[in-house]
């Protein structure tokens, strides 16, 4: 790790945090630093102190879009808490932090008898990932319901619409070092008995095609413009299974890749890059990654090796 020419370290920020232990795959070094701010004034002042002492800005959410570097993030990694991942509820708008889990979201939109979530039961983040991904399942996603986000930059908070987010699959036009403060949602009446059932329904769905009991960083890959989505491409490359180091391509959906047995970012990557090698080769296509790589984590052009 390199080093920076820091200020006074603020408080609520530690050092050397590891990261196996905040993301979902289980898999990474220790972040430099460690923030969880739990209110906006927090947050404002551990990113400008980010700034002064020149320092990457990550923020890990519930850590399931996530692959970090094995040597760690020479950065300032934050996960949001207290005010900064709290719901609450204004008639038919949710309101939550950045850092507050879909789940909790969705949990709470049904006590309301608010629907329009119900899909974000298969996306196991928070509601500011949610936003810089513009995460979907089932074929919906945040454009959908989101009304407006209050973001936190250089020049601090403002907010913006979905509009001048520019949704698109799995993109928005966020850039990096802005933070999801809160995010306003706008949803529909509807009876809470539907949506548990809608939403059961979707959890069986999820429960049936994907591993969802083992340790993995959600899907790896976008689905690309093609007949095929990324895991069946992925599954009729004949990869379901395949095994590096500690790492495997998912037996029970290809666009996973499972920590089995104290898997490395490197192992991981090097499933990464033979599946686009595949679908390259058997299907012409270029797979774009959905995981998010922290630290010093590249993957190479589809047919290049690392």
């Amino acid at each position: 790790m390199t080093g920076h020419a820091q200020t006074d370290v603020p408080a609520g920020v530690e050092q050397r945090t590891p990261l196996a232990r905040l993301t979902t795959v289980g898999i990474g070094g220790p972040a430099l630093y460690f923030g969880r701010p739990e209110r906006l004034d927090q947050l404002e002042h551990m990113l400008d102190w980010a700034r002064e002492s020149s320092l990457t800005v990550f923020v890990v959410g519930l850590g399931s879009n996530v692959l970090a570097a094995d040597s760690g993030v020479d950065g300032l990694v934050l996960r949001l808490s207290g005010e900064l991942a709290a719901v609450e509820i204004d008639g038919t708008r949710l309101t939550t932090g950045g850092g507050a889990p879909n789940a909790v979201s969705l949990h709470r939109a049904r006590a309301a008898g608010l629907g329009g979530m119900e899909f974000a039961c298969a996306i196991p983040g928070t509601a500011g990932g949610g936003v810089r991904m513009n995460a979907g399942a089932y074929g919906r996603d945040w454009a959908d319901i989101v009304e407006r986000v209050q973001v936190v930059g250089p020049g601090g908070a403002e907010w913006l619409t979905g509009d001048e987010l520019d949704f698109s699959y799995r993109h928005s036009s966020l850039a990096a070092g802005y933070v999801v403060a809160l995010v306003e949602f706008r949803l529909t009446p509807r009876d809470a008995t539907d949506i548990r059932r809608d939403v059961a329904e979707l959890n069986r769905r999820r429960k049936e095609t994907q591993p969802i009991n083992r340790r993995t960083f959600g899907s790896v890959f976008k689905n690309p413009d093609h007949d095929l989505g990324a895991g069946p491409m992925l599954d009729a490359c004949g990869l379901k299974g395949h095994t590096v180091g500690g790492a495997r391509i998912s037996p029970r959906h290809a666009n996973f890749i499972e920590n089995v047995n104290a898997a490395t970012a490197s192992d991981a990557l090097e499933l990464m890059v033979e599946a686009r090698r595949r679908a390259l080769e058997q299907y012409g296509v270029v797979l774009e990654r959905e995981v998010e790589l922290l630290g010093d984590l590249e993957l190479p052009p589809a047919g290049e090796q690392p």
